[in-house]
């Protein structure tokens, strides 16, 4: 009796280790699963916005746009053509094939940004800071000089003036256009790759590493205003209805006044898996009421311009770095030309951010591209490396060349010049007939000691050069 009692009580001890085992098994499991997926909603990707309610300005509501130049060239004053930064230049002209080159310039250093052409003369800066004219003619070397040790920079042309930014020293600087002398120097906390805009005849707006936006008087350098954000400012600021756009690598995008400096909105980013931040090194481009930009948490996006309020994003396969071509052409609707380090070059619709067509471009995309008439261009790097053009309708390859590396063409309106890893090319229009301009500058068009004024104007290895 005493021992069947004894294994009763055994048997029933056990019975309830061991659901007390799975009890506690149990228990592990579900805490586990819960963390688990308290952990995927942390860190899972957050999914992309589409929000049709943003405002969108088209050409049938009187969209003011880039119209076609009526000179027979004209310049291209900044980098991305205009303040808005839109790299688009509608011309029936200047399209392929161009077999032939009038004249090739071999700089002998890294030329990570295209140049901007002023009259008759072309502007570039190389990676040691070297800042050459060139004759647009000829190609001949005007002047050139050494400002700074480091540079990752397009120039701007205003007010009788160049403008410049270095990395090395930190500063920024004015150049006489005719003859290569130093105007002004500004020093800087930090260093800057921030092509400068220059607003309105007045400002020079740029950002800088130190997280800082700067507007200097453009006569004599001098601080007008600051504006502080959380993170280095690599890209260069697009202007539009008196207010300056851009980002940063805390994943904001802000809007100042370009006057007072006061600033209007700021948001972040969306992120990408992780955790991970939305850096912005993207220079924006302005149009359709809205901003245009890319983020290295692999999204495109386009903000209300007064709001900040994001419109669209659109996830690629890698970070984009580039900054976007923005263009409504007589055979497309408004779109975005864009391309990501995941090889593939986007065309999308402005207004909903839906993928009109894309192509593997065979490389990383990291520099912005320019659309010129009905081709976009656009260079890679990587395993090729050169300049693609694209037709704008379809998506079609209509153009190769082995130069390229970031950002490849810009246009007077007659020639298309390319710039590769160290060289500049300049391409006739396909008749192989240059006009040119030979029109002599009116009054107030000259500066003092002879320095040519801006005057027809119409209207990165990474991290990319956008």
């Amino acid at each position: 009796m005493v021992s069947r009692l004894t294994s009763l009580m055994q048997n029933t001890w056990r019975s309830w280790s061991g659901r007390r085992r799975a009890i506690s098994v149990g228990v592990v499991l579900i805490a586990t699963v819960g963390l688990g997926v308290l952990a995927y909603e942390l860190l899972k990707r957050p999914p992309d916005v589409s929000n049709e309610n943003i405002d969108f300005v088209d050409h049938e509501q009187k969209e003011p746009k880039t119209k076609k130049p009526k000179d027979t060239t004209f310049d291209w004053p900044t980098y991305g053509f205009n303040d808005q930064r839109t790299r688009y230049v509608p011309t029936d002209k200047v399209k392929p094939p161009f077999d032939s080159s009038d004249w090739s310039f071999q700089a002998g250093k890294l030329l990570e940004f295209s140049p901007v052409i002023v009259r008759d003369r072309i502007f570039f800066m190389d990676i040691d800071a070297r800042f050459y004219a060139l004759d647009l003619e000829s190609g001949r070397v005007d002047w050139k000089t050494r400002i700074g040790t480091r540079n990752a920079s397009a120039p701007a042309a205003a007010d009788h003036k160049l403008f410049g930014v270095n990395l090395e020293p930190g500063q920024a600087f004015a150049l006489a256009p005719r003859t290569g002398r130093v105007i002004w120097k500004t020093p800087l906390p930090g260093r800057s790759e921030s092509s400068p805009l220059a607003f309105k005849d007045k400002l020079v707006i740029f950002g800088c590493e130190c997280g800082t936006v700067f507007a200097l008087d453009q006569k004599d350098g001098s601080i007008e205003w600051t504006v502080e954000t959380s993170g280095e400012i690599k890209g260069a600021l697009a202007q539009g209805k008196g207010n300056v756009y851009g980002g940063n690598y805390a994943g904001e995008v802000f809007s100042i006044d370009a006057k007072t400096g006061r600033e209007e909105w700021r948001i972040s980013t969306i992120g990408g898996s992780f955790g991970r931040g939305g850096g912005v090194y993207s220079t924006p481009a302005v149009a359709f009421g809205r901003v245009y930009f890319g983020s290295i948490d692999s999204r495109v996006y386009s903000v209300d311009m007064d709001t900040g309020e994001i419109a669209w994003s659109k996830s690629t396969g890698a970070e984009v770095y580039s900054g976007p071509a923005v263009a409504d052409t007589k055979t497309t609707r408004p779109t975005v030309y864009i391309g990501s380090a995941d090889d593939n070059f986007y065309a999308l619709d402005a207004r909903t951010g839906a993928t009109r067509w894309q192509q593997n471009a065979g490389g990383d995309v990291t520099g912005a591209a320019s659309v010129l008439g009905d081709v976009a261009y656009v260079s890679v790097i990587g395993d090729a490396v050169g300049t693609i053009g694209y037709d704008i309708e379809n998506g079609k390859k209509v153009y190769e060349h082995e130069l390229g590396e970031y950002n490849p063409a810009i246009t007077d309106g007659e020639r298309m010049y390319l710039t590769g890893y160290s060289t500049l090319r300049a391409f006739p229009p396909e008749d192989g007939k240059r006009q040119g301009s030979k029109r002599k500058p009116k009054k107030g068009e000259r500066g003092k000691q002879g320095d040519r004024t801006p005057g027809r104007t119409a209207g990165s290895k990474k991290p990319g050069k956008g």
